[in-house]
C-alpha cells in the first residue's frame, strides 16, 4: 500500500515512525531501507489513470478510507509543507467561501477533488479566485452575485506560489487537465463532497483505528476488491509486481498463478461433489444427488462432469430440455467430451420422439437432424429420420388422397346442386 501513495504520504508514514520508538517499527525501517529500489521502482507505477477515483461511483466495491494522516498524528506545519510541495496546476480543490471581495473571492480549502487523499480540512489553506476567473452566468450583472459566503466550492488550482503558500484557482472548466475534463466545477452540494472527506468526518470524532475503519467498511467486505483493485490500478494478476526478488522474474507458466490455482482447485472440488452426487444417483436417491451436482456446478459453473451427470438426470426424470441445455453446455467447454455428445444425441432422438407423438412432426424431424449433425454414424437417429420421413411422406399421400375425396366430393355437390336447377327450370317454362 505505501508504494501506492505519493512522496507525500510515504513521508507521512516516515514521521510517524520516528515518533514511536518501538522495536517492530525500526525493523519496518529496516525492510523498507533494504527493498528501497522496489518499492520506489517506476514497475509499481499505474498503467491507468487514477484520477477517476474522484467520482466514487464504485464506493461499495472497495474500501473507501479517510486520509491515512489523520490516524498517524502527523505535525500540521508538515502536512501543510508538504501540501504545497505536491499541489499541482489543474489539482481540483474543494473549500468554503470565506469573504466575497470586488476582485473576486477567497476560499478556505477543506479537501481535495482530485489525486491523492489529504487531511487538509484544519490547515486554514486560503486560495483566491479572481473575477476573471468566475464564470457570469447571464448577460449582464456581477458574476459574484451568484456566490454566498459560506458556499462550498469546488474548483482547480490556476497557480501556486510555493514560497508565500498562495493559490490561485478557477472555476472555468479550461483549467482542468484532459483526464478531468468532465469534473463539475462551481457551487456543490455536501452531498458531493468527496467520500474519502465525508468519512474523515465521522471518524474524527471517535477514537477509531484505521484497522476498524476497515473492516467496519462495505467495500472491504467485497469478495472480488482485490480484482477490483487490480483493474482500477492497472495491475496484471497473472505478472504482479512482488517485494520478494526471486518474483521479480517473469518468466513463470500461466497455471503458476493464483487464478490457475484456484480454478484447479474448484475443479477437484466440483469432482467431488459429483462423485458423491452419482452414489445418490445409483441409489435412487436422486433429490440429493440432484442437490449435489448443483453445489458441484456452484463451485465450477463449467464443471463439464458435473453438466453431463445432472443432464442425465434431468433426462431420467423427464426434463429433456434441461437435459439437452446441460450436455450442450458441457460439449461446448469440451468438444471431445464422449459422454456428452453420446447421452446429448441420445436425448435428442428422445425429445424428436416426444414432438412425433405429439404430430409436431417438423420440430421432430430438427432434433433428429441435430443428432446427425452430431454424429452421422448414430443409427437410431438415422433410423428415426427414414422413420419419421416415410410417415411425413405417407401423411402427405393420405392428405394428398383425402384432398382429392373432398374436391370429388365438392364437384359432385355441384354437379347435384345444377341438375336441380335446370329441373326446377324446366318445369316453370311448362
Amino acid at each position: 500500500m505505501l508504494c501506492e501513495q505519493n512522496g507525500g504520504s510515504t513521508r507521512f508514514f516516515f514521521i510517524f515512525l520516528r515518533k514511536e520508538k518501538r522495536i517492530d517499527n525500526i525493523e519496518i525501517q529496516h525492510f523498507i531501507a533494504k527493498k528501497a529500489d522496489l518499492l520506489f521502482a517506476l514497475s509499481w507505477k499505474p498503467s491507468v489513470s487514477t484520477d477517476s477515483e474522484s467520482n466514487e461511483e464504485n464506493e461499495d466495491c472497495y474500501a473507501v478510507m479517510p486520509p491515512l494522516e489523520q490516524f498517524m498524528e502527523v505535525p500540521s506545519e508538515d502536512r501543510r509543507e508538504l501540501f504545497f510541495r505536491d499541489i499541482e496546476r489543474g489539482d481540483v480543490v474543494i473549500g468554503r467561501i470565506s469573504s466575497i471581495r470586488e476582485f473576486g473571492f477567497f476560499m478556505v480549502l477543506i479537501c481535495l477533488g482530485s489525486g491523492v487523499a489529504r487531511e487538509i480540512s484544519q490547515l486554514e489553506i486560503t486560495a483566491l479566485c479572481p473575477l476573471r476567473d468566475v464564470p457570469s452566468h447571464s448577460n449582464h450583472g456581477d458574476p459574484l452575485s451568484y456566490y454566498q459566503t459560506g458556499d462550498i466550492i469546488q474548483a482547480a488550482i490556476k497557480d501556486i506560489d510555493r514560497y508565500h503558500e498562495k493559490l490561485t484557482i478557477s472555476l472555468h472548466s479550461s483549467a482542468l487537465p484532459p483526464r478531468l475534463s468532465t469534473t463539475k466545477l462551481g457551487v456543490i452540494s455536501s452531498e458531493d463532497l468527496p467520500l474519502h472527506y465525508r468519512r474523515s468526518v465521522e471518524v474524527a470524532s471517535t477514537s477509531e483505528t484505521y484497522e476498524k475503519v476497515l473492516h467496519h467498511s462495505l467495500g472491504f467486505a467485497n469478495p472480488a476488491v482485490v480484482e477490483f483493485l487490480l483493474g482500477k490500478l492497472g495491475l496484471s494478476e497473472s505478472s504482479p509486481p512482488s517485494l520478494m526478488r526471486g518474483l521479480q522474474s517473469k518468466n513463470f507458466n500461466e497455471e503458476d498463478f493464483a487464478f490457475a490455482l484456484r480454478k484447479k482447485q474448484s475443479a477437484s472440488w466440483a469432482l467431488k461433489c459429483v462423485k458423491i452426487g452419482v452414489d445418490y444417483f445409483k441409489v435412487g436417491r436422486h433429490v440429493e444427488a440432484m442437490n449435489e451436482y448443483n453445489k458441484a456446478l456452484e463451485i465450477d459453473v463449467q464443471n463439464v462432469e458435473a453438466l453431463v451427470a445432472r443432464g442425465a438426470l434431468y433426462a431420467t426424470k423427464g426434463s429433456l430440455n434441461k437435459a439437452i441445455d446441460d450436455f450442450e453446455v458441457a460439449l461446448k467447454n469440451c468438444p471431445t467430451h464422449r459422454n456428452a455428445r453420446k447421452y446429448l444425441c441420445q436425448t435428442l432422438v428422445e425429445r424428436g420422439g416426444q414432438l412425433e407423438e405429439e404430430d409436431n412432426l417438423l420440430n421432430a424431424q430438427n432434433y433428429y437432424k441435430r443428432a446427425l449433425i452430431l454424429d452421422e454414424t448414430f443409427k437410431e437417429a438415422e433410423d428415426a429420420l427414414l422413420k419419421l420421413r416415410k410417415h411425413m411422406q405417407k401423411s402427405l399421400e393420405m392428405r394428398e388422397k383425402q384432398a382429392a375425396k373432398e374436391e370429388r366430393q365438392k364437384e359432385k355437390k355441384i354437379e347435384t346442386s345444377a341438375q336441380k336447377l335446370r329441373k326446377l327450370l324446366k318445369e316453370e317454362k311448362r
